[in-house]
């Protein structure tokens, strides 16, 4: 059957059908009858239905709602979210039972459906880590200019010939930057999708596993993320709530002998059944099928040794009102206005503890009785509850507490019902206190939701468009957004997040807005996930911490020298190999292990931390370059290309011996450098130190290096060495002071909305 995405009343044609006015009666060549004969048909426009008999439609696809949704031809207030539309039929959501005949007034990208899946196609704001890296760009380029510029006017000011003070200037401007940036992100990013791979988490964007190692808010749907995503009988019980074996087996004989649709609360129940549990001589006489009036179910089944018997089973309220009694203590007791009011009672707190209550009640039949019909629903005793729920994943709460460890904040953004969603979260500990439902959003302008949006963990009765619009709050505040979701209804939610992750089995469109796919929807592999990711940012960002800061502090003093020295301390050409060899054991820092620290905190960008590290460790450097301009010229007077390739070699040992140094905030000792990046580093030491000693060093205008000249500058490097670890102690000694006595909201700035290329 095709099911036609529809209303029950006349509107405007609109694919936001809110408010209905009056009965549709006409008959047009756009009407569609809509009769289930599978529980797998989806819809594909959006109408005005005419007839609805026992219509059951699920609409998880739209609105994360596990149950199906009865629909019925009614009037819709004007603000009524999607789950609150009960006389609309929506594209994308598939009928459970029941006919009905619709008036389609929206069809194609009119729809909810096409609307929430055209969001994918839109541009969307630029992701943390590609801010970063644009802010760090601008830093570096404020910083080449001002030197490029000084030493260029300075050198021309002392007469130096132009062309040489040019490439000299440009050259400085080189050798300051982080030049292999872009390819230590390609390498330790690639690395990093290799390993999370094996994990089970697939990254579709490489970009995203740096935002995933960012991330400090995780918001994620609740059905079949946090709870099993399937519909469980979890108790039976008699009216005085103690479990019942009675109950269960009038339930059993409900569930398999109705000959209607099944649904799942019919097939929660039939899945429990066990050999031997109904009856052989038990058979089935009548039934009075469900409809949405009654909103129950009765069938008259004999049973061997008594007469026949009706049992009802329903909405609790709908088989309330027809029962006459309550069965109390083995003996059937009169349902007065007191007996009403406790279960009522009881009722409310199961909705309240997340449960979905049904009530089951029997009356004998006469077996000479006429036909039996709805108006022998009447005089029933109640029997007990059915109580369903959507149980929490096993391991969930040990998941949910590993990522809140690690500085990760979790955010449940839910179509289902503010009680359902609250008890989720009490019970794998999330704080359900602070909650917005949908139509509080909904009346919410953009800076009401972003004030809110921070202080609240349960989003409940949620429209599609409003997880997008979440989203967006929580990254204008400073936030690093994931987003998991598997559904249609996720898809611009994935698309608006700093990193959207879905899983392997979610909908194509979820898929494709998704940066990061899960191989399970296992929130465990995404804790995982989240630790790879902060070792990718981590091993980034060593990189330019180190880079920036030896380069800095080494272009800084060339500077200084070519405004004193009769001739300019290194060529252009010498410059850039110094560079270039520098860089290459930073190649292999993706292997780098990273301090327990570092995975315990989102890692973000923070520029002016950078800027920190540079100003600290940077005129260190100068200081032991000038120190070792003093030793080549003072102490062993050294002449123009002898002091150029003395310098050339200490230079490239300082850089090296950084690297090494500050890749860890912890002593040098304690946190071995991975065996690839320590090899490297010795390796390319070995060669600058070889260089001027060999014909390609004469063409690069170096000239060996004396015994005494080498000893000296590998002691100038040893002292330098420990003052680097001296100066790094009390750097982030300083730091971590500073993070701890800091307010945690200061520490994230707002930002406005830049937008950045499609994905």
């Amino acid at each position: 059957m095709k099911a036609v995405e529809a209303c029950w009343q006349t509107s405007r044609a609109s694919s936001k059908v809110r408010s209905c006015s009056c009965w549709c009666s006409q008959r047009s060549s756009r009407v569609a009858s809509a009769k289930s004969t599978t529980p797998s048909s989806s819809a594909s426009s959006f109408s005005l239905a005419v007839v609805a008999q026992d219509l059951n439609v699920s609409e998880a696809t739209l609105t994360g709602e596990t149950f199906p949704v009865a629909k019925v031809p009614g009037v819709s207030t004007k603000d009524a979210g999607l789950a609150d539309r009960s006389n609309c039929v929506f594209t994308g959501t598939s009928v459970r039972s029941g006919t009905a005949t619709a008036l389609a007034i929206a069809t194609g990208p009119r729809t909810e459906f096409a609307r929430i899946a055209s969001a994918v196609a839109r541009q969307i704001p630029e992701t943390e880590f590609a801010r970063g890296v644009r802010h760090f760009g601008f830093l570096m380029t404020r910083i080449m200019l001002c030197i490029v510029v000084v030493v260029l006017v300075a050198n021309l000011l002392l007469h130096r010939p132009i062309v040489d003070s040019l490439l000299f200037s440009l050259a400085l401007a080189v050798g300051l930057t982080p030049e292999l940036l872009p390819a230590i992100i390609s390498v330790t990013l690639a690395r990093g999708a290799r390993t999370m791979s094996k994990s089970g988490v697939i990254v579709r964007r490489l970009d995203a596993m740096e935002n995933l190692g960012s991330m400090d808010v995780l918001c994620t749907d609740k059905t079949g993320t946090l709870t099993e995503g399937v519909i469980r009988l979890d108790s039976c019980v008699d009216p005085q709530g103690v479990g019942s074996p009675e109950v269960r087996r009038l339930a059993l004989l409900n569930s398999a002998f109705q000959s209607g649709m099944k649904n799942p609360l019919d097939d929660a129940v039939t899945a429990t059944i066990s050999a031997g549990e109904i009856s052989p001589d038990a058979r089935k006489l009548a039934e009075i099928p469900y409809d949405f009036s009654r909103k129950r179910l009765s069938v008259i089944v004999a049973v061997r040794g008594g007469p026949p018997l009706l049992i009802c089973k329903g909405a609790a309220t709908n088989v309330i009102d027809v029962c006459a009694a309550v069965m109390t203590a083995g003996r059937e007791v009169a349902l007065d206005d007191n007996v009403r009011k406790r279960l009522d009672d009881a009722c409310r707190q199961w909705g309240e503890a997340g449960m979905r209550a049904l009530a089951v009640a029997t009356r004998p039949i006469s077996e000479a009785a006429p036909a039996i019909s709805r108006e022998d629903e009447s005089g029933l005793c109640l029997k007990g509850f059915l109580l369903f729920s959507d149980p929490p994943k096993a391991n969930i709460s040990a998941v949910v507490a590993s990522l809140v460890e690690r500085g990760v904040r979790i955010k449940v953004i839910s179509g289902d019902n503010r009680y359902v969603v609250r008890h989720l979260a009490s019970a794998i500990g999330i704080d359900g206190s602070r909650m917005l439902t949908g139509k509080e959003v909904g009346n919410m302008s953009n800076d009401a939701l972003f004030s809110r949006a921070g202080k609240t963990d349960l989003f409940v009765e949620i429209d599609p468009n409003q997880k997008e619009r979440i989203v967006a709050a929580l990254r204008k505040a400073g936030h690093v957004v994931g987003y998991l979701g598997d559904g249609i209804n996720d898809a611009p939610a994935l698309h608006e997040a700093d990193v959207g992750i879905s899983v392997d089995g979610a909908a194509d469109v979820a898929r494709e807005a998704a940066d990061v796919v899960l191989m399970r929807q296992d929130l465990a592999v995404l804790s995982k996930g989240v630790d790879d990711g902060r070792r990718t940012f981590t091993n980034t960002m060593k990189y330019i911490s180190i880079a920036t800061s030896a380069n800095f502090g080494n272009m800084i003093s060339m500077a200084a020298a070519s405004l004193v020295l009769p001739f300019l301390p290194l060529l252009a050409k010498q410059i850039l190999l110094n560079n270039l060899l520098s860089d290459l054991p930073a190649m292999a820092i993706a292997t780098d292990k990273v301090d327990p620290a570092d995975l315990r905190r989102p890692q973000r960008w923070d520029i002016s931390r950078i800027k920190r590290f540079m100003l600290w460790f940077g005129p260190l450097s100068s200081i032991f370059d000038l120190a070792t301009f003093v030793v080549l010229l003072a102490v062993f007077s050294a002449g123009q290309d002898e002091f150029r390739s003395a310098w050339f070699v200490e230079s490239l040992m300082t850089q090296l011996a950084t690297m090494l140094v500050i890749r860890t905030s912890g002593p040098i000792w304690r946190s071995r450098p991975s065996p690839l990046l320590f090899g490297t580093s010795i390796a390319v030491g070995a060669a600058g130190v070889t260089i001027p000693y060999t014909p390609v060093g004469g063409l690069l205008g170096f000239v060996p290096i004396p015994l005494e000249i080498l000893t000296a500058l590998l002691g100038i490097t040893l002292i330098y060495v420990t003052a680097l670890e001296i100066v790094k102690i009390f750097y982030f000694t300083t730091l971590s002071k500073e993070d701890h006595s800091r307010p945690q909201a200061s520490r994230r700035r707002p930002r406005t909305r830049t937008s950045r290329r499609s994905k």
